[in-house]
């Protein structure tokens, strides 16, 4: 017997706007929509998994999963071998450069210290400009490091921005865009591919 196709998706709200997005697609999404506590779960013969962002890439590389949604920022962060197939267009941010108003991170050369919780990020964008740069993983609100003294500037995940105004931040300089992409299993393109493309059809459609 043939295993149904499985797909994961992040949970949140990427989970929401991939559900709405598939529904547009014309799948079944009703059992997806009130999965209650279930982590698995039918979309018209199409299993959906519900994980974690980074578990999404894991699960999609490891080929347990054949397709996955997730957020540029895990891809960017975790990297990892697979086909990024689509964007979305949803869950839009950018990565960005942050520090206290009237910074003058590039030009100095002293007390290069950057808080993120993006650390594979942020070392590619500053390797990229050559700067030496210590780099100081947070976990937790990012914005409190220039704050307590920690380190003068951040690399982070900014939507509207309010969060930095609120605290004195601004941007320094925009690193990378972010939204919710769909990726493939590399073995899936491969012995699924039919399949595999009539979902990534069916959604491009409706983007």
């Amino acid at each position: 017997m043939i295993k149904p196709l499985r797909i994961a998706l992040t949970k949140g709200r990427l989970e929401k706007k991939s559900i709405e997005l598939f529904e547009k697609a014309g799948y079944d999404c009703r059992e997806v929509k009130s999965p209650g506590r279930k982590l698995q779960l039918n979309m018209d013969g199409i299993e959906v998994v519900l994980a974690k962002a980074s578990d999404v890439v894991t699960y999609v590389e490891r080929g347990v999963c054949d397709l996955g949604i997730v957020g540029k920022d895990t891809i960017m962060e975790n990297g990892g071998s697979y086909f990024e197939v689509l964007d979305f267009g949803f869950g839009k941010c950018n990565f960005a450069l942050a520090a206290k108003k009237n910074s003058d991170f590039f030009k100095t050369f002293q007390d290069r210290r950057v808080a993120t919780k993006y650390v594979k990020v942020a070392k590619n964008y500053f390797d990229k400009k050559g700067m030496d740069v210590e780099i100081i993983q947070i976990d937790g609100s990012v914005e409190l490091a220039p704050l307590l003294g920690l380190a003068v500037a951040i690399v982070d995940i900014v939507e509207t921005g309010d969060t930095l105004r609120e605290n004195g931040l601004e941007i320094i300089e925009t690193i990378a865009p972010v939204s919710a992409r769909l990726i493939t299993n590399i073995g899936a393109m491969k012995t699924r591919r039919l399949e595999v493309t009539e979902i990534i059809k069916r959604l491009e459609a409706c983007l």
